[in-house]
C-alpha cells in the first residue's frame, strides 16, 4: 500500500531530524559548523546535511530533496537545485543588506569616536 503524502513527510521528518543529531553525537562541533547551503542559500548547521553530488544541502533541504524523491516530484537533486533558485536570490540579497548595513554601522562607530 502505497504512503499517504502526510505518512512520507512525517516519516521523513523523523528520518532527517535522527542524522542530525546523529551527526551531532559522532561531531558535536558540527552543530556550530557553519556551511552556505547550495539549495536555499542560507547558513545552516553541518549537522544534519547531506552531499548530494556536487551540492551540499542543510538539514532542512535533505527532508525537502528526501520527500520529493519519495513522492517522485522530481529525479535527480539538479531538480530540487533549480526550483529553489529565487530562495537562494532572496538570501543572497538579505546577505548583502546585513553586510552593507554593518559597513554603514562601522563607520557611524568610528565617526562617533572622533
Amino acid at each position: 500500500m502505497a504512503k499517504s503524502k502526510e505518512e512520507v513527510i512525517e516519516e521523513m521528518q523523523k528520518v532527517v531530524e535522527q542524522m542530525r543529531l546523529d551527526d551531532i553525537e559522532d561531531n558535536p562541533d558540527s552543530a556550530n559548523e557553519y556551511f552556505q547551503c547550495d539549495a536555499c542559500g542560507q547558513e545552516a548547521p553541518l549537522a544534519g546535511s547531506i552531499q548530494y553530488g556536487q551540492y551540499r544541502l542543510c538539514n532542512d533541504c535533505v527532508l525537502l530533496a528526501e520527500v520529493g524523491f519519495e513522492l517522485k516530484q522530481f529525479s535527480d537533486i539538479q531538480e530540487l537545485i533549480d526550483k529553489m533558485d529565487d530562495k537562494r536570490l532572496e538570501a543572497d540579497c538579505e546577505f548583502l543588506k546585513q553586510e552593507q548595513q554593518r559597513g554603514i554601522q562601522g563607520l557611524l562607530d568610528k565617526e562617533s569616536l572622533n
